[in-house]
């Protein structure tokens, strides 16, 4: 049963909450995307939460404003991830596309996250403003072309994180291409942060199908955070 949670008092301000049967093996925050626009909303997480929780995953899925700026945005996403009622040792943010550059940066926030998951991330805001990524995506979302003053909220230039993050990326992708995601693991593992990129087959939206080998990939990965050590 999913149960839906208010955390403010604008109707994009909820999440989503969905328990396994029995003791969550961790919490899976779903951060969805769609390049911070309005028309894209939860709906693009919502798919994956199934075979999360069949596999044991408490999922907290998050809506947030989008369209009325970046503080909007980003304190939305803050404050989404702190209410999560669930306690557990092991909360990933698994984050598509925009929704990865917002898993990447509620990293950097003390919102109890201990890994990340981009999927396909915008993990490289001045890169996907000069390559006119969703349409000139990057500053609508900032209010202006990126520059020094956003580094607070550029990915890129918050390496190394505190916590592990996995890039999985598709090959084929057009919409954000590989590059963001090998940028972003050169840059924070040379930092002396860790970071792994996984490439997978498919596109853009390959890695949120719940059918595609390349989600099967992302539950692999995460089945391994929630096993005991030793």
């Amino acid at each position: 049963m999913t149960t839906r949670t208010p955390y403010g008092d604008d109707p994009s301000q909820y999440a989503e909450l969905t328990l396994p049967d029995g003791a969550p093996r961790g919490v899976a925050v779903l951060v969805h995307g769609g390049f911070w626009k309005p028309e894209h909303g939860i709906e693009h997480a919502q798919p994956l939460v199934p075979s999360l929780v069949e596999a044991g995953w408490a999922t907290w899925a998050i809506e947030y404003r989008r369209g009325t700026g970046a503080a909007d945005t980003l304190a939305d996403v803050r404050a989404a991830i702190a209410a999560c009622p669930v306690e557990h040792p092991v909360r990933v943010a698994i984050g598509h596309s925009a929704g990865g550059h917002l898993a990447a940066w509620a990293a950097t926030q003390q919102v109890g996250l201990t890994h990340v998951v981009s999927q396909a991330g915008v993990l490289d805001l001045r890169a996907a403003h000069d390559a006119g990524l969703g349409g000139g995506a990057v500053a609508r979302f900032l209010g202006h072309p990126p520059g020094e003053a956003d580094a607070g909220v550029d990915p890129i230039r918050q390496v190394p994180l505190a916590v592990p993050l996995w890039c999985v990326h598709g090959r084929a992708d057009d919409v954000v291409p590989l590059a963001q995601s090998q940028a972003y693991v050169a840059a924070a593992t040379a930092a002396g942060g860790a970071a792994e990129l996984i490439e997978v087959a498919g596109d853009h939206f390959d890695v949120i199908d719940p059918a595609s080998e390349a989600w099967a990939r992302v539950l692999g990965l995460i089945e391994q955070l929630s096993r005991p050590a030793g």
